[in-house]
């Protein structure tokens, strides 16, 4: 019986020892796992836009609403005709319908709403297109209209034509990876600062895609952004 006890406790001392052991080695394991660096990964490039707007509006002023009328069909073809000849499509020019203002129900002070045109009648228009080439020649030759007595005038006078870049799906891919990469690079830096190693990445954060102007002069080139973030495991 002494035997059998003596075994028993042996048995339950290695088992102990063992137990501790491998608690010790799944701890150790498990701190190894926590060493991990944070680190930020940046793509950027220089597209140009693909397509452009170009908001205008055209107002005309009468006393007669039927002559008004007359003079805003016939500017509307002017101004038709211009685009077209300028080969720009129907549906690269849409014509919004007309509003018309009386003077006379707004304006106040006896004889001086007299002193003007009693209607103002206003059309909006709008060109979107893929040929930003005939966009600026569009811009350079409208002058040529205003001088038929065309009042035209962009929507937006900070910046008549908005550019827009549409092909982001094109690039997305390759950004990501390069911001992938520049963060791997950045991870190793700091590893080898610290005399360890870079392992597999615990987690990732893509970031967002910014579109933004390259300079406020010109919206045509477009800088593409992305800023990604991502957790590196260090191992020693």
């Amino acid at each position: 019986m002494q035997k059998s006890g003596l075994a028993s406790s042996i048995i339950l001392a290695i088992s102990i020892t063992l137990a501790g052991y491998f608690v010790g080695q799944t701890y150790i394991a498990g701190k190894k796992l926590d060493r991990t660096v944070v680190v930020k990964g940046l793509a950027e490039r220089e597209v140009q836009a693909d397509i452009a707007t170009w908001p205008l509006e055209l107002t005309v002023s009468g006393n007669e609403l039927g002559q008004l009328q007359k003079t805003l069909e016939h500017q509307t073809k002017i101004l038709q005709d211009f685009f077209a000849g300028l080969e720009f499509t129907e549906e690269e020019l849409t014509v919004g319908a007309p509003t018309i203002q009386d003077n006379r129900a707004l304006l106040y002070g006896g004889q001086n709403a007299y002193n003007q045109d009693r209607y103002i009648a206003k059309v909006d228009f709008n060109l979107r297109t893929t040929k930003l080439d005939k966009m600026s020649e569009a811009m350079y030759k409208v002058p040529s209209i205003v001088g038929q007595g065309l009042v035209i005038g962009s929507k937006n006078t900070w910046q008549p034509v908005q550019y827009i870049y549409t092909k982001l799906n094109d690039i997305k891919p390759e950004m990501i990876e390069e911001a992938t990469k520049n963060a791997r690079e950045a991870a190793e830096k700091f590893a080898r600062d610290s005399g360890s190693n870079v392992g597999k990445i615990k987690s990732a954060n893509q970031g967002y895609f910014s579109i933004t102007d390259l300079d406020q002069n010109s919206g045509v080139m477009k800088k593409v952004r992305i800023v990604s973030t991502l957790e590196f495991y260090i191992e020693d």
